[in-house]
């Protein structure tokens, strides 16, 4: 089938994902629009939960293994939409709808990207494809749950919007809970170990402190108090306050570092990461994918923002249309320009590299 067909069909499967709901951990719905668009392209796959996956026809185990993977599952709807975020429709060039740009563009330049390069002989690489669930909140049901269902994966591309460019690394997550004590007491009665005032140097140390090891890559470890909370009623000083600190990791560090780091360093009486398996990821610059990237003009840079990515541990290379800073915002819209230029932009990039 011609590119130009398979962009067609693209941009008709996008349509009918942005008109179907599909929020982390609902895209039963969705999940049925894939597997049909694979039967459509008489492309034989398998359906794990939400997650819908398939490898190319001349698998061959002897030979390394490249994973295309997007999502297409989506946040809800931000509350300043003016359109209806379920109504997929075009507008000087651009198609709106949730999920147009994060990450449906992707998604389905990926599928058709796959579905080119699906029958042909004596490629390098294997090719692996899987629609993922629950990207959107890191849910245990996404490509995490699929690492040990897919074949064996040496090195992915992740569809997210990065303007084609190529972003090389991706900082990693970890989030803490932790509590500033004091000595709970009425408001009328002196108190020098108020929990709230205990937190103003608290907080101060979080703004100062500077982790040393930086990033060619993604720069500095950037941590950033993002919750507080105390108290009860106006007359009663709290024993304590909560605060929720977020950490985006270089990769100079793993996550299970920097915990030690601020449980060892930081002023809180109790400070516990949620999870630490949102690690950083990258690429080995000299990785033929990069290189082939550079060489067709794209650009290479890191990435603060979290994908799918985290849960990877081979190298990997986040790469798509669209582009980030319209993602989860209100009347969401990719260019269709930008989806025919990235499945022109994916086969092109793999022609120089798998066949």
């Amino acid at each position: 089938m011609s590119i130009t067909k398979l962009t067609e069909k693209a941009i008709s499967l996008l349509k009918r994902l942005i008109e179907t709901q599909s929020f982390s951990s609902e895209e039963e719905n969705t999940a049925l629009l894939i597997e049909a668009w694979f039967t459509d392209n008489n492309i034989p796959f398998k359906r794990t939960k939400n997650n819908i996956w398939a490898t190319n026809k001349h698998f061959d185990e002897s030979k390394p293994t490249l994973l295309l993977n997007s999502h297409h599952d989506t946040v809800k709807p931000n509350s300043a939409y003016t359109n209806d975020p379920f109504e997929a429709f075009e507008k000087d060039g651009k198609l709106f709808g949730l999920g147009s740009n994060d990450a449906g563009g992707c998604l389905v330049s990926l599928l058709a990207t796959f579905a080119h390069f699906y029958a042909q002989e004596n490629l390098k690489y294997n090719l692996v494809i899987v629609a993922s669930a629950e990207e959107e909140s890191s849910g245990k049901n996404g490509l995490n749950s699929m690492l040990s269902i897919i074949p064996h994966i040496d090195v992915a591309i992740v569809g997210e919007p990065t303007l084609m460019n190529l972003a090389v690394a991706e900082k990693g997550l970890v989030v803490f809970d932790a509590v500033v004590e004091g000595t709970p007491s009425h408001a009328a009665h002196p108190n020098n170990n108020n929990s709230i005032y205990n937190t103003i140097d608290v907080l101060q140390w979080f703004k100062d402190f500077k982790f040393k090891k930086s990033s060619e890559a993604l720069g500095d470890v950037k941590m950033t108090v993002t919750q507080i909370n105390a108290g009860s009623q106006h007359n009663v000083v709290p024993a304590h306050v909560d605060l929720v600190i977020d950490v985006r990791v270089n990769d100079a560090y793993s996550n299970q570092e920097i915990a030690t780091i601020l449980q060892e360093q930081s002023p809180c009486t109790k400070i516990t990461p949620r999870s630490l398996r949102l690690n950083s990821s990258s690429i080995n610059p000299n990785h033929d994918l990069v290189k082939a990237g550079i060489a067709m003009g794209r650009e290479t840079y890191g990435s603060p923002t979290l994908s799918d990515q985290a849960c990877l541990s081979c190298q990997s290379l986040k790469l798509g249309p669209g582009d980030s800073t319209r993602s989860h915002s209100a009347d969401e819209f990719i260019y269709v320009a930008e989806i025919e230029e990235g499945i022109q932009i994916y086969v092109e990039l793999l022609n120089r590299v798998i066949t």
